[in-house]
């Protein structure tokens, strides 16, 4: 695959024609890095001046709450653009840590090329668009649904609400007290729930900790 075909499937670029995207070459500033795994390049409270695509390798995110007392942690999979909704707003801060998993391939793109050059392009500006109005849409329901129904759905809910992807690995920090204060849950419910699910190897328990192998099966056994 050469690296016009890679790039074009990034979610930014799908759909720019050949000539479009040879243009953008010639105006943008494309910055390529390789990252050995384990390194940390992003941190969380960082300002987000560019767009950061993942081009090859997984990279995994951290989500410290401090004041929630958790950690959650995600596993990306190329291709993958990292918090396009951060560029720009009130708060254009990095809403969480990123560290190679695998040796990665990362493409940046200046804050300052994306106003300048990538937003003549309208179909650049529809896939932004998309991506930003599918994440408010997406939060909207989350927040609307959160707490409301079962023991089950409630677990779902605390994950669907903060997590970015609904598929593959994630770590959850957290004491069994505060999990049950979340999700307004008694802590006898909600371990009986979590021993139910470690049982059935969907998660695995540790002190203060909650792995999940793949969220997908997990999210199938709550039926949700």
């Amino acid at each position: 695959m050469t690296m016009y075909d890679t790039l074009l499937q990034l979610p930014l670029f799908q759909g720019l024609c050949k000539d479009d995207f040879t243009s953008i070459i010639e105006k943008v500033k494309f910055h390529f890095h390789n990252i050995k795994a384990g390194k940390e390049f992003l941190k969380q409270g960082e300002t987000n001046n560019k767009l950061v695509f993942l081009l090859d390798g997984e990279i995994g995110s951290q989500l410290h709450h401090s004041n929630n007392n958790y950690t959650l942690s995600e596993v990306h999979c190329a291709p993958f653009v990292i918090e396009p909704y951060s560029v720009f707003g009130m708060q254009t801060q990095y809403t969480a840590t990123y560290k190679a998993v695998t040796d990665i391939k990362l493409l940046t793109i200046d804050k300052e090329y994306i106003l300048s050059e990538l937003n003549n392009y309208e179909i650049f500006r529809i896939n932004y668009l998309n991506i930003l109005s599918n994440r408010c849409q997406v939060l909207s329901r989350k927040l609307y649904d959160n707490q409301i129904g079962t023991l089950k759905e409630k677990f779902a809910d605390f994950f669907l609400l903060r997590c970015v992807r609904l598929e593959g690995e994630k770590k959850l920090l957290i004491t069994m007290e505060d999990l049950a204060k979340q999700i307004n849950e008694t802590r006898i419910n909600v371990s009986k729930l979590l021993n139910e699910l470690q049982n059935k190897q969907l998660i695995e328990l540790k002190r203060k900790e909650i792995y999940i192998p793949a969220f997908e099966k997990l999210l199938e056994e709550l039926s949700l």
